[in-house]
């Protein structure tokens, strides 16, 4: 029996939308994706101003926040895949946030809505 290996080829992102509570990403052929915001944590969490602040990166495979130090890619959207973070690494981030100053546009740095994986240590706040 002979197998052969297909090369899928991902779109890329040509443009995304922010809001309150969705992230809406339009893709090269034609799709649009939405997801909301409670699957990414820090993005959840943001303030307007630095949802507003992203960036393409590798050829349109994926976003960018800078200030968020977060990644998402079409690959991982088209999954389905929500924030795969550790609670603990999310609560640092968090308490670097309160430190430095950065106000939480989210419920108030309060863990909502929060689920953890089988592996016990994933979420979404």
């Amino acid at each position: 029996m002979h197998t052969s290996a297909v090369e899928l080829r991902l779109p890329n992102i040509e443009n995304l939308i922010v809001t309150e509570d969705t992230l809406t990403v339009e893709l090269s052929d034609g799709r649009t994706i939405s997801v909301p915001l409670a699957w990414l944590s820090r993005i959840s969490h943001a303030t307007p101003k630095e949802r507003r602040n992203w960036r393409l990166i590798g050829k349109g495979q994926g976003i960018h926040w800078e200030e968020l130090d977060e990644d998402i890619s079409v690959e991982g959207l088209l999954a389905g895949k929500s924030s795969g973070e550790s609670l603990n690494s999310f609560r640092k981030w968090l308490l670097l946030r309160s430190i430095n100053g950065s106000h939480s546009c989210g419920p108030q740095n309060k863990f909502l809505g929060a689920s953890v994986d089988d592996g016990g240590n994933s979420f979404m706040a």
